[in-house]
């Protein structure tokens, strides 16, 4: 009889070890889709941000200075966003910046102005919930 007590309470025992691990796992789920969540927003506000620094425009070189230290810390944010979509839209705006030339700003302004507008257009839409 005591064996079988035993048994019943191990069995129970069991039931609610396994059912607390499933709960603790949901649990734990929710909380890296939290930690997500809240990267993704870090990465598109600082993203967003450093997309919005204005270029000295009395000297081309500045700015194209500016431009690629803008890029390589656009590349470093976009390598830690959680979300695939952000990241491609963080590293396009990257690219964009990393690219830019001298003769971009001074020849064709408005051309390198709309790819880039083009590309905060889209990592404002991959950061919109």
């Amino acid at each position: 009889m005591r064996s079988h007590v035993a048994l019943a309470l191990s069995a129970a025992t069991l039931a609610v070890v396994v059912g607390g691990c499933g709960a603790a796992q949901s649990v734990a789920d929710t909380a890296n889709a939290v930690a997500d969540t809240a990267t993704t927003v870090q990465v598109c506000t600082d993203a967003l941000s450093r997309a919005s620094q204005v270029f000295d425009v009395t000297s081309p070189e500045r700015a194209v200075d500016s431009a690629h230290a803008a890029a390589a810390s656009l590349g470093e944010l976009a390598a830690s966003a959680a979300d695939t979509t952000v990241t491609q839209a963080v590293s396009a705006l990257a690219a964009t910046l990393r690219d830019v030339t001298v003769d971009d700003l001074v020849g064709r302004p408005a051309a390198w102005l709309a790819t880039k507008a083009d590309q905060v257009a889209a990592l404002t839409s991959a950061c919109a919930p």
